[in-house]
C-alpha cells in the first residue's frame, strides 16, 4: 500500500490483512528479491536444551509487527526529529520461512543458509527471525563469500560451547561455530551473566578468538558510549540478538530466561550508536517462544526493536527525512 492509497481512505489497521513483517510485501520467489531489507523466518528449535517453542517465534514476531505497519509516510520520532522508514525511500520485503525438516538439523540449517544467501545475492540486508540460537550458525555461514564481519552478540549466555556428547549445532554452540569461520574477525558479547551454559574454558576460547565479553553490570558501569568505544570502528557488523539478553520482566517469552538482563533503551541506544560506528550488514533475533509470552510482551519487544534498528540503519544510509 502506498502513502497515496492511505490518503485515499484505506486505513489498513494492524488487525486487518495478512501478518507479514510490518505488513511488508511478500516475495516467495527468492530469485526476485528487490528491496533494501529482506525478512526471513527460521522456525527451527531443535537446538534447544530446555523449553522448546521458538519455532513459533517468527509467526509471533510478524503478528506483533503489524502494530508498527505504518500506513502513512514512515515513522516520525520526535526525539530525533527524523521520519524513519519513509516508504518512498526504504523498501522491505518478507520472503517467508526457510523449510525446516524435522529431526534433520543440517538440512534445516542448509535451507536457512540458502535463504540468507539469496538475500545477500540480491544486494539486500538480511533480517532473520528465529527460532532458537542455533539458527545463527547458518545465518553467519551465509556470509562466507562476503567481506569480513565483526559479530555483536546480545545474550544472557556466551553460547561458546564446542561439543558436548556429540552436539555441535545446538543453541549453546553458535558463537563457537562462528569463531571457526575465516570471515569472522572478532566478537563483542554483551549481557553475559550469572550461571551460564559455558564453562571457564569456553570463556578462555572466546577471548582467544578475539571476543570482548561484558556483563550487564559491566555495560551499565561503562555506559552506552563507553561500550561503543570498545567496539572496533568502521567495521561491517553482524548483530545476533537472543531475546533472553533482556530481563525476563520485559521479555518472559523465552526458553531460558535469566534475571538481571537488559532493559529496552539500553539495547536500543547501543544499536543506534552501532549504526553510526560502522555498517550493520545483517541481523538475527532469536529465542522468542510465544507459549511462555503471557500477553505478547516479548514479541512486541522484538518487533519494535527490529523496526527501530531498520530505521536507524536506513537513516545512516541517508534514507530518512
Amino acid at each position: 500500500m502506498t502513502e497515496n492509497d492511505y490518503e485515499k481512505g484505506r486505513l489498513n489497521l494492524p488487525f486487518v490483512g495478512i501478518a507479514t513483517f510490518a505488513k511488508s510485501p511478500v516475495e516467495l520467489d527468492w530469485s526476485k528479491i528487490d528491496a533494501d531489507i529482506a525478512v526471513l523466518g527460521a522456525p527451527f528449535d531443535m537446538g534447544t536444551q530446555y523449553r522448546a517453542g521458538a519455532r513459533f517465534g517468527p509467526r509471533a514476531i510478524r503478528e506483533a509487527s503489524t502494530l508498527f505497519s505504518f500506513g502513512h509516510g514512515g515513522a516520525y520520532d520526535f526525539e530525533d526529529d527524523v521520519i524513519y522508514m519513509p516508504k518512498d525511500k526504504v523498501s522491505v520485503v518478507d520472503i517467508g520461512d526457510a523449510d525446516i525438516i524435522h529431526t534433520l538439523t543440517e538440512k534445516s540449517h542448509d535451507n536457512i543458509e540458502k535463504g540468507v544467501r539469496a538475500i545477500l545475492d540480491a544486494g539486500a540486508i538480511p533480517f532473520t527471525l528465529g527460532g532458537d540460537h542455533a539458527v545463527h550458525i547458518p545465518c553467519i555461514r551465509a556470509f562466507r563469500t562476503e567481506e569480513p564481519v565483526h559479530i555483536v552478540h546480545i545474550d544472557a549466555h556466551l553460547d561458546f560451547v564446542d561439543e558436548r556428547h556429540g552436539v555441535r549445532y545446538g543453541h549453546g554452540n553458535p558463537l563457537r561455530r562462528a569463531s571457526e569461520l575465516d570471515h569472522v574477525t572478532g566478537f563483542t558479547q554483551l549481557g553475559i551473566r550469572n550461571v551460564s551454559s559455558s564453562n571457564r574454558s569456553d570463556y578462555e576460547a572466546a577471548r582467544k578468538a578475539g571476543s570482548d565479553i561484558l556483563s550487564v553490570r559491566h555495560f551499565r558501569k561503562l555506559g552506552v558510549q563507553g561500550v561503543l568505544e570498545r567496539i572496533p570502528a568502521g567495521k561491517r557488523f553482524y548483530v545476533t540478538i537472543d531475546i533472553d539478553g533482556f530481563d525476563p520482566s520485559i521479555a518472559p517469552g523465552t526458553g531460558t530466561p535469566s534475571h538481571g538482563g537488559f532493559l529496552y533503551y539500553e539495547v536500543l541506544e547501543l544499536l543506534q550508536g552501532l549504526t553510526e560506528r560502522g555498517d550493520i550488514v545483517g541481523l538475527d533475533l532469536v529465542e522468542v517462544a510465544p507459549d511462555y509470552d503471557r500477553d505478547g510482551t516479548t514479541a512486541f519487544l522484538a518487533a519494535q526493536l527490529l523496526m527501530n534498528v531498520m530505521g536507524y540503519m536506513m537513516h545512516a544510509k541517508g534514507k530518512s527525512r
